[in-house]
């Protein structure tokens, strides 16, 4: 059975999130559904993360097998076609050998965060970004983000419903940089816990309302207590950027 990657934007606003439930309309479920309009397959969307529900992606990987061969662009062009009106679109298609698993062959993943400082409500970026009043101040949320960076124990950063088998992660980096009126927050690892930049976000928010310093971020990592963090952002600003493979 030929195997292909398949890269996916989409706006996580409508979906309770990436995978599959009873709850509700997901990422996921809307691909199978869209992949078996085009073939007539029950076919299983292998992802390479699981957002949660109004996170949104640029650069989702999923893999799929096929019972016959298509060509990559008729693969993408015709499942798109079977995708509307839902905000999910397949960006690209290739054709990968069987030992490729979009999610266990992934190297690193970069996720975004958007927040809008402003006073003014948003219009155009309204359930894509997080609006804050306050004005803050972006280069001491870089310098304090960067107690974050290394292999810590980030159970302080954690939900309380991750499932991860160890609350140990290496964080490769962490940037906050301001762009006029918007700040984004990168954040780029091989995997990260449930919650786990949403949390940073929170937590970096209070560094630029001027209520929490670098040591204070500092003590919150080294407590290993979920009651340390800071309030959890919204998942309205999250975006997952890229994902890499070798």
């Amino acid at each position: 059975m030929p195997r292909y990657k398949l890269t996916i934007e989409y706006d996580g606003s409508p979906f309770v999130g990436w995978q599959a439930q009873t709850n509700g309309l997901s990422v996921q479920q809307v691909l199978q559904d869209g992949i078996k309009g085009f073939c007539g397959q029950d076919v299983k969307v292998n992802g390479a993360g699981r957002t949660d529900a109004g996170v949104h992606a640029l650069g989702q990987v999923a893999h799929i097998d096929l019972e016959t061969e298509v060509a990559c662009d008729t693969l993408r062009d015709a499942v798109n076609a079977h995708l509307r009106p839902h905000p999910v679109a397949i960006v690209e298609a290739e054709q990968v050998p069987d030992a490729f698993e979009a999610r266990f062959s992934a190297v690193k993943r970069h996720y975004m965060y958007r927040i809008v400082n402003r006073r003014a409500p948003l219009t155009l970026d309204r359930g894509q970004a997080w609006l804050v009043h306050k004005p803050l101040d972006a280069d001491a949320m870089h310098a304090a983000a960067q107690a974050l960076v290394g292999r810590h124990d980030f159970t302080t950063f954690r939900s309380v419903q991750c499932q991860a088998k160890s609350p140990v992660k290496t964080v490769d980096e962490i940037s906050v940089a301001r762009y006029a009126d918007e700040i984004e927050i990168v954040c780029r690892a091989r995997s990260f816990l449930h919650n786990q930049v949403r949390s940073f976000v929170g937590t970096l928010r209070q560094v630029g309302e001027g209520k929490w310093t670098k040591r204070d971020v500092e003590k919150a990592l080294a407590a290993k207590d979920r009651a340390a963090c800071g309030p959890v952002a919204p998942p309205d600003g999250l975006y997952l950027l890229q994902v890499d493979y070798e």
